[in-house]
């Protein structure tokens, strides 16, 4: 594949190379607007995105409030709105060869909330917001950064009626949802892949912040998928070789501003939230966004109730020193999702794909009375000081806390033989395995028993933006400690065998009574009981070599203490004893714009890093692994074409995977026999686009391909594709269409959906082939928004698609969900 790859990557950049000429003739006729943007105190609001409506032409202020830029002849406005901020609206006529002053414009905005979103700059076209402070920790708008991500905005959300970070990932092209969250302490939430590699939403604001449940989005501002490998700037605990998403959340600001809303749907949807500020004095601002969420399921069986709280506090105790203090609390009481898993491989059960099965896609095949508790408490404290203009300190303390008591109900597919080997009494004979034959599921669970896990993170950065001679330097110099505290236990319970559908059969009776009758019993548990520690130091300097010409240079340096994993009766574990391990991360990136800020080439090298801990070597000796990593070179082309009416990503990547763990024949010490010379490879092409050819239409388009496969593995996965990389080609599309200054203006209604290829969740020699079918999910929304209310109404799965996702197992999804909603700003 990677001819025609390469061949439609160079296509597209001649494509887009033909669009220049009009573009740079433009460019020549220009003159500049300055101005100073402050604050609702009359204090200087620094490093804020300003720009002119409907264009891609802006800047940010500096420290003292100023602004200016460069812009085409013409007449503009400059306006500054966004969620909680009055309206600011300039008008402005830029006059080419001239300057435009602009008188000072007051904002009604703390300088924290100012300083995390972008305020304007493309207020027209309203699903692009790419200058961030946390993908490279350094503050960078896209066109500056070398490495490709994408964002979700918190305006896209709103409009699609998504309330939740997994269903607003399908937004972000190269991502896809494997697992639905368990809500099991420990597990982070839901499951993805992403470039290859399974990955889950574990970051906050750039720093740790673990949820067990599905993520509320109440509390959003945007979302960042980032990626490739990142472990230089985030470390290795919370990234995988394929990326990251961090979610970025909502600030206080210094005026009062409350809005309620409520939402109701299919499937018993009721739902309230509330987004409440107030200034509690001169410089102190109090937000609270929170969410309570009811819900059944398109099953027979099914109920989830969850909660969300989101209070926060700014602190500006001088014109250097701030402070936010932030906590979030996700509290949830949910039925399991049906998980169905292999206990005889499909060779075994001779099935290649979900239609040679007989499942019953409404049926939950467990009664909704079981349900497990799930908790995460996670605060934050941040102090910004500024010790000049040009150099300033963040120092960040994360606390991350999760809890979980109760079953996981899951089902294992079983031949009609070993069905009757595990219904049988105890005594008669065993009868040879039968191919072919499928008509039974295995009833188990994996509950919880008051597992915690805890996780503590102190972080400081120092930002800096100075000149050598002609050249600039923009870094950050940081250090990190981690610390995390698992005292997970999970153990089983078996509940004999069902039918995998027969009518007459009371799948009901697979209910709390069983579940509560398999008492826990600690010598029967399986224990995830450890500690480690991470001390990292890391750096990276952005350099303005000219105007044009961007070079970027980063190292890590992680040193990774394992002090051991033990049962539960505190005895250490032979398996795995305590271990230390030092590893490094650099990272390279070059940009080059032929077009300043409007088109920018790029390339970059990327590492991540993970430390696989301990193995059993030939002669059953326990060696420690070595670290294994995952080196990314990727290239690529990014745009705000058009006055910033086309945006887009344009990127080809390769990742190679080494030091992969593979086993050999044989077993000792109760862990099978590895060697580490293993291999795997991962290489793709991603596209995404966000145009807004007129004002009143927005578009975003996504198309990502990914090739992975194991180089170098034992013979029965030799040059397979992992059954953890998903599907090799997805899709994603939106179109949003607003009605212009009419009576009816506010009006709109937008169509969408998602494509994902078929993926093989079972692919080997000994296990046979097993495919999840290929899907496309279309998506349709209507709403009607003015400045003090909002309704939305959506249709989700419109065509009411039965599909599944998973990894190693088959997981049903939702079908077609019709979701009203109306809130009212105070």
């Amino acid at each position: 594949m990677k001819k025609p790859i390469l061949s439609i990557s160079r296509s597209a950049l001649f494509a887009f190379l033909l669009f220049l000429t009009p573009v740079v003739v433009f460019a020549q006729s220009k003159g500049t607007i300055q101005g100073k943007v402050l604050t609702n105190g009359g204090k200087p609001a620094e490093n804020v995105s300003i720009g002119l409506e409907g264009t891609g032409y802006g800047t940010t202020t500096a420290d003292n409030g100023t602004f200016s830029f460069r812009a085409p002849a013409g007449s503009y406005t400059i306006i500054i709105s966004y969620v909680g901020v009055e309206r600011v609206e300039v008008p402005v006529t830029v006059t080419a060869g001239q300057v435009t002053n602009v008188q000072d414009i007051t904002v009604r905005a703390s300088q924290s909330q100012l300083t995390e979103v972008n305020v304007i700059a493309n207020r027209a076209n309203r699903f692009t917001r790419k200058i961030s402070t946390d993908v490279a920790k350094i503050p960078l708008n896209n066109l500056e950064n070398s490495q490709s991500y994408s964002v979700v905005t918190t305006e896209l959300l709103k409009e699609q009626n998504v309330f939740n970070v997994e269903d607003a990932l399908r937004n972000a092209p190269g991502i896809q949802k494997m697992w639905d969250a368990t809500n099991r302490a420990g597990d982070g939430g839901g499951y993805f892949t992403l470039r290859g590699f399974v990955t889950q939403t574990r970051l906050r604001n750039g720093i740790a912040g673990l949820v067990t449940s599905g993520i509320d989005a109440v509390n959003i501002d945007k979302i960042e998928v980032i990626k490739g490998p990142s472990a230089t700037l985030f470390g290795s605990t919370l990234t995988s070789f394929g990326g990251l998403v961090n979610r970025v959340t909502k600030k206080p600001y210094e005026t009062f501003g409350l809005e309620i809303g409520h939402t109701v749907g299919s499937y018993d949807l009721s739902r309230t939230t509330i987004d409440l500020n107030t200034p509690l004095g001169t410089n102190v601002a109090f937000r609270l966004n929170s969410a309570y969420n009811y819900e059944g399921s398109f099953q027979n069986y099914g109920k989830n109730r969850s909660f969300a709280l989101a209070p926060s506090l700014a602190i500006k105790a001088n014109d250097k020193l701030s402070f936010l203090l932030e906590s979030e609390i996700f509290i949830g009481r949910n039925s399991a999702k049906p998980f169905f898993f292999f206990y005889d491989t499909p060779k075994t059960l001779g099935v290649s794909k979900v239609s040679d099965l007989n499942i019953n896609y409404k049926n939950a095949y467990v009664n909704d009375d079981i349900k497990a508790f799930s908790r995460s408490a996670n605060y934050f404290a941040t102090m910004n000081y500024k010790f000049s203009d040009k150099l300033r300190s963040q120092t960040v303390f994360s606390a991350t806390n999760s809890y979980s008591n109760g079953p996981s109900p899951y089902f294992y597919l079983v031949s009609d033989s070993t069905a009757i080997k595990i219904a049988r009494k105890p005594g008669v004979a065993d009868l040879p395995d039968s191919p072919g034959e499928a008509n039974y599921i295995y009833n188990n669970d994996q509950s919880t028993y008051h597992s915690k896990f805890s996780a503590i993170e102190i972080q400081e950065n120092i930002n800096g933006d100075f000149n050598i001679g002609s050249t600039r330097h923009r870094f950050v110099v940081g250090l990190d400690f981690q610390h995390q505290n698992s005292n997970q236990i999970y153990y089983g319970g078996s509940y004999g065998i069902a039918p995998i559908n027969d009518p007459k059969y009371d799948y009901g009776s697979f209910n709390k009574i069983l579940t509560d009758a398999n008492l826990y019993n600690p010598a029967a548990a399986f224990p995830y009981i450890y500690k480690t520690n991470t001390y990292s130091a890391y750096a990276s300097d952005v350099v303005n070599i000219t105007d044009k010409l961007i070079a970027s240079v980063g190292l890590r340096v992680d040193r990774y203490e394992n002090k051991g994993s033990y049962n539960v009766d505190g005895t250490p574990q032979d398996s795995a004893p305590a271990f230390g391990q030092t590893a490094f991360s650099p990272k390279f990136g070059l940009v080059y714009q032929p077009i300043k800020e409007a088109l920018s080439f790029f390339a970059n090298y990327q590492n991540g890093f993970q430390n696989p801990g301990v193995y059993r070597d030939a002669q059953s000796q326990p060696v420690v692994a070595k670290v294994q990593n995952a080196n990314q070179i990727e290239g690529g082309v990014k745009m705000a074409l058009f006055n910033g009416k086309l945006n887009g990503t344009l990127s080809y990547y390769r990742i190679n995977l080494t030091n992969v763990l593979r086993t050999v024949q044989g077993s000792g010490g109760g862990l099978p026999i590895q060697v580490q010379d293993g291999t795997q490879s991962s290489k793709g092409f991603e596209a995404e686009i966000i145009a807004n050819p007129i004002s009143s239409v927005n578009i975003i388009a996504g198309f990502a391909y990914n090739d992975s496969k194991f180089t170098l593995a034992d013979a029965d996965v030799q040059g397979l594709r992992p059954n953890t990389a998903g599907s090799p080609y997805l899709a994603n599309f939106y179109a949003s269409y607003r009605l212009p200054s009419t009576v009816l203006k506010g009006l709109g209604a937008g169509f969408g959906g998602n494509y994902a290829s078929a993926n093989k969740i079972i692919n080997s020699v000994s296990q046979g082939t097993f495919e999840l079918p290929a899907y496309t999910i279309l998506n349709a929304n209507l709403f009607y928004e003015q400045p003090k209310y909002r309704f939305g109404f959506s249709v989700n799965n419109l065509a009411n698609k039965e599909y599944y996702t998973g990894y190693t197992t088959i997981n049903p999804q939702r079908l077609r969900q019709l979701v009203l909603s109306a809130s009212y700003k105070f």
